[in-house]
């Protein structure tokens, strides 16, 4: 089955927050939990939401959001309240203490990951550098 773009993601330097080991390589914000379930709900063919990072935009890399039918042999599993994320091999390091959250406003509805591991993003927020 071929992968398809789910959604866009912003991604948010997060500063003067250190490194917590936690037991999940992400986490997942109440929010997010609810925008993954409601985008899986009507596909019974897809297990989880699946996290990549390709080069793209003005700085450098940024995150791809995909539906995922299987896990991938090297794919980091996160599993929380009922979900499953699967973390692409390439991107495990650039996600290790991330939160991913679920924003909507009037404009906008987007997941965004706060990441403490980026040194700087564009204007627009939606690439990143290490």
């Amino acid at each position: 089955m071929a992968t398809r773009v789910v959604a866009t993601a912003t991604v948010r330097a997060v500063t003067g927050r250190k490194l917590i080991a936690t037991r999940a390589a992400l986490t997942l914000t109440p929010a997010a939990v609810q925008r993954i379930k409601s985008l899986l709900q009507d596909k019974p063919e897809v297990i989880g939401l699946k996290v990549g990072v390709r080069q793209r935009g003005c700085n450098g890399l940024s995150y791809t959001l995909d539906y995922a039918s299987t896990k991938d042999k090297l794919d980091e599993e996160v599993v929380q309240d009922g979900v499953k994320v699967f973390i692409d091999k390439k991107a495990q390091l650039s996600l290790l203490g991330t939160e991913m959250d679920f924003v909507e406003s009037k404009l906008t509805s987007e997941f965004v990951f706060n990441n403490p591991n980026i040194k700087g993003t564009c204007g627009c927020g939606e690439s990143f550098s290490m």
